[in-house]
């Protein structure tokens, strides 16, 4: 276990110090104790701690320690609440000291670019926002117990599909919008112990053997400041990678990478120095930690409970006709689905926890509702091998004889997993079947769903009363399913991700999962949300959509600008039901006219209130420079461009409730010319632009364009595209070069810096 070190230590040899970068074994690293290192122990677990001692392996074929498995990242998402994720990583971090561990490998906070990922399960959102907040809290959890977290895979690691190998070609401003903020956010507020670098290059470059990814932007832009790990066999070339900035490679090996990199020193490949910056950053990270270094014990019951409160809190209400939920305290239901006893509650791979205990829906229920006949029909088999037809029978004409048909159906752990994308948003053949049969013979049917990632609701969805997502809701989840369906618990979770009508309706659906070792990530900023509303494209349920057993008023919509950039929103939310209630208040700005494509609306901001009836409270939401910005791919920075944003108050992504208009004077994007930039970029530009007209203007016969002797509308617009060189040809001779040479300079000084 981690030791404080000795500063009067001596240092390794170089032999010493090269071992100590790649691991002694699956779990844990190598030590040099009389250096004052010591062996670290890294174990798997976002949603639960997966501590092996023998038979270890990466990918969760064999038994671990057992331990609390909490609702993963996809259920968590759906809270909007960085209280109750915070709560989760306090818990783990408790956990992971009391199984001996230092470094929690989680969260995962990848963007759910496509709902075919097979790990979706392990991701928080489609947002970088919500992922990025949501990450960040579960990390101050986790680490205020004294426990490190490897926050990862860094970064554009979106799919199962050659993530090993495939290159993510991601544009710039792509990566700096989407697929980096959330990573960026949990440096800079949480400073994780570790970052894990992913499998996938970018852009033709691994991950672990990027100098731009790790070293200049994780570390020089974003100050990140503890030890970069690979992902376990992510390392190909141990000298490149070492260069770039990737400081320990797991699992390590027989050493032959160890003498790699020695050899790589003494020959002047590789300065021993990059080898010490490596040490001393482990040896931080060991400093950091403390694990084991008292007694920490653990209530496993209490932590059981929490795991069911924060399950109930994450379960989406998408449908409730005639306000069918909750059940009423007494009369006849059918509990039907072989998940429903037999609980679908994490994904597969190198998460799989092994729980401490599981509940099922139907004795949970049962315990709930005691004046009240709950009966049981499996329904379906999800190992093939029992007669479809003849459960399906067995449970239609439960259901017939019922009030109300509660119907637990969802995917097969084999369904989705690590390792592997899925082909399709499809529930088994059989379940849809057995919906729609118990549809037409129940008085009222729910469903609820158990799925790692999103699934499809047609076929079927129209014919059912109430439908909720229950995503994989951890050990309790079974008791959390009942809380919700006797309104025990007012549900109050809200989508991380759209639900989308049709699989070829997704933004992804033409370049994933790529072809030939790439995969284009050509929708570019355009994921999720972003993508339907802006190309108004429907869907079954947008991003941020969720129902409630009261009601919320929202009033008094304010926003004010306190800054340049920067602004603050007020509203009053008010429960005007009959119960206790929890509701999310959303933020979205929509951009004015901009030199890049802007998304229709994007989430700014977010809080999550809890009120009793008729409580009110005020919140006030901050939004920063960034909430305005888009990444400039010609200055490399963020950007606010003058005009008139849109502030809007919204149920979801696509249903908006109030808007405020916000004047901001942007940045002045004034920038040198050169003889490509464009004749309007000329004629715009503050200083030069008059200049220019006036010496056309004055020039002799024959020099003035029509554009400059006219100023037609149609003529400017023929020309403002052509770059200047291209321009000059139609008139040779005619612009004395000296002039143009001198307004270029006259641009350098007159360029103002954008602010970043």
């Amino acid at each position: 276990m981690a030791t404080s070190h000795d500063p009067g230590a001596p240092e390794p040899r170089l032999d010493e110090k090269t071992a100590l970068l790649s691991g002694r074994d699956m779990w844990s690293t190598k030590s040099a104790e009389q250096a004052g290192v010591p062996s670290l122990v890294l174990s798997d677990g976002p949603h639960g701690v997966r501590r092996q001692r023998q038979d270890a392996d990466h990918l969760g074929l064999y038994d671990s320690e057992r331990a609390t498995c909490f609702p993963p990242a996809v259920a968590l998402a759906s809270s909007w609440d960085p209280d109750l994720v915070g709560r989760v990583g306090e818990a783990l971090g408790r956990e992971a000291r009391a199984l001996g561990v230092d470094v929690l490998l989680g969260p995962g906070v990848n963007i759910k670019r496509s709902p075919l990922c097979g790990r979706n399960f392990e991701y928080f959102s489609e947002d970088p926002l919500l992922s990025g907040v949501l990450g960040t809290a579960h990390v101050l959890g986790v680490q205020s117990q004294g426990v490190g977290s490897s926050v990862k895979h860094f970064a554009a690691n979106n799919q199962e599909t050659e993530r090993m190998r495939v290159s993510a070609d991601v544009d710039e401003r792509t990566l700096r919008e989407i697929y980096l903020p959330a990573f960026e956010r949990i440096v800079a507020e949480a400073r994780p112990a570790t970052v894990m670098c992913s499998y996938n290059k970018i852009n033709g470059t691994y991950a672990s053997e990027s100098r731009w990814l790790l070293t200049q932007v994780l570390r020089e832009e974003w100050g990140f400041d503890g030890l970069v790990v690979s992902d376990w066999g992510a390392v190909g070339d141990r000298v490149a990678a070492l260069l770039a900035g990737t400081d320990l490679e797991m699992p390590g090996g027989d050493g032959h990478t160890d003498a790699e990199v020695a050899a790589a020193v003494r020959s002047g490949e590789l300065d021993e120095a990059v080898v010490d910056t490596a040490v001393t950053r482990l040896r931080g990270l060991a400093d950091r930690v403390r694990a084991g270094t008292g007694p920490c014990a653990v209530d496993f019951e209490a932590h059981h409970r929490l795991a069911r409160e924060v399950a109930a809190d994450c379960l989406v209400l998408l449908r409730n006709e005639n306000r069918t939920l909750p059940l009423a305290p007494t009369g006849q239901f059918a509990v039907i689905g072989e998940f429903a006893a037999a609980l679908r509650y994490q994904g597969g791979g190198s998460s799989h926890v092994n729980a401490t205990r599981i509940d099922g829906p139907v004795n949970e229920l049962r315990a709930l509702l005691p004046d009240a006949q709950v009966d049981f029909a499996r329904g379906y088999d999800t190992t093939g091998s029992s007669d479809a037809a003849r459960l399906r029978e067995e449970a239609v004409t439960l259901a017939a004889q019922v009030d109300t048909a509660v119907l637990v159906v969802g995917l097969r752990e084999d369904d989705e997993s690590e390792g592997y994308d899925r082909e399709h948003l499809l529930l088994p053949p059989d379940q849809v079947e057995l919906v729609r049969a118990v549809a037409r013979a129940a008085r009222r049917t729910v469903v609820v769903l158990l799925n790692g990632g999103v699934v499809s609701l047609e076929g079927w969805h129209d014919e059912v009363d109430a439908v909720i997502e229950a995503w994989l809701p951890g050990q309790a989840g079974g008791g959390a399913i009942a809380d919700v369906l006797t309104g025990r618990v007012n549900p109050s979770g809200r989508l991380a991700e759209t639900i989308p009508l049709r699989l070829g309706d997704t933004p992804s659906f033409l370049n994933f999962p790529g072809e030939q070792g790439h995969v284009r990530y050509g929708e570019g900023v355009m994921v999720g949300y972003r993508y339907y509303e802006t190309a108004g494209v429907s869907v079954r349920y947008p991003f941020g959509h969720g129902l409630s057993y009261t009601d919320f008023d929202r009033t008094d919509f304010q926003v004010t600008a306190d800054g340049p950039d920067t602004a603050k929103v007020r509203v009053t939310v008010t429960n005007t039901g009959d119960r206790f209630g929890r509701h999310v208040v959303q933020v979205y700005v929509t951009a004015p006219r901009r030199p890049v494509s802007s998304p229709a609306r994007e989430l700014r901001g977010f809080a999550k209130v809890a009120l009793a009836p008729g409580e009110s409270t005020t919140v006030v939401i901050a939004l920063d420079r960034r909430a305005f910005a888009y990444w400039d791919t010609r200055r490399h920075d963020w950007v606010v461009a003058a005009g008139q944003y849109r502030v809007q108050l919204a149920d979801n992504a696509h249903d908006v409730v109030a808007t405020a208009v916000l004047d901001l004077p942007g940045d002045q994007l004034v920038q040198p010319l050169t003889l490509d930039s464009s004749v309007s970029e000329w004629f715009a530009h503050p200083t030069v632009g008059p200049a220019l007209t006036s010496a056309m203007a004055s020039g002799p016969t024959g020099v003035q364009t029509t554009a400059a002797a006219e100023g037609t509308a149609d003529t400017l617009r023929l020309l403002s595209s052509m770059a200047m060189r291209q321009f000059l040809q139609f008139l040779p001779g005619q612009i004395p070069h000296e002039l143009l040479e001198q307004l270029m300079r006259i641009s350098e000084t007159s360029a103002e810096p954008v602010c970043g």
